[in-house]
């Protein structure tokens, strides 16, 4: 039976298959050593990958797993400032919709609000992409530097399916369509 792959730093099991950065991670894959991230403590590490276990997802070149999530942000940086939904929402960064006007390399200060009864967590990011499916942020610190998003992160990992459910209070009522 395999064993789960578990972080050399803090032991948690998990973590994700990552992407190879240089040739020699790419020659040491023929070998059946690849890179990993941790979840927890963000460590990039190499581990022998066979009689191992561990989430065979596809390798993209995130670094992070998304967590979907209904919540309500504001976010404001020079002269620009809006608000909208956070649709996803990982260590890395997160996605969401909104109506303002952005373009990728804008910075801005990012307020989430994770519970009720709470002030909104406070992060700074910068925009990767607009597109569609909304306005990709990556978060200028890591997570783990913020307690209160990594305790958020932490505790919607086990359950991504209640994250959405669970969080959809914190939004106002969308409109009805006009039918």
């Amino acid at each position: 039976m395999a064993r789960p792959l578990q972080c050399p730093q803090c032991g948690n099991e998990s973590v994700v298959r990552t992407s190879c950065f240089s040739p020699a991670e790419r020659v040491a894959g023929l070998l059946f050593v690849s890179p990993f991230r941790c979840q927890g403590c963000s460590l990039r590490f190499l581990a022998f990958r066979l009689g191992r276990r561990y989430p065979t997802h596809l390798v993209d070149r995130r670094e992070y797993r998304r967590i979907p999530v209904r919540l309500f942000l504001s976010f404001s940086g020079g002269r620009v400032r809006g608000d909208g939904t956070v649709l996803d929402i990982s260590m890395g960064g997160c996605v969401i919709k909104s109506k303002t006007l952005v373009k990728p390399g804008d910075i801005f200060y990012l307020q989430i609000v994770l519970a009720e009864q709470q002030p909104p967590v406070e992060v700074a990011g910068i925009v990767r992409s607009v597109s569609d499916r909304g306005i990709s942020f990556k978060f200028l610190r890591a997570a783990q530097e913020n307690k209160r998003l990594l305790e958020f992160l932490h505790g919607q990992t086990g359950g991504a399916e209640s994250a959405v459910h669970s969080a959809r209070h914190l939004l106002p009522a969308e409109p009805a369509e006009p039918g």
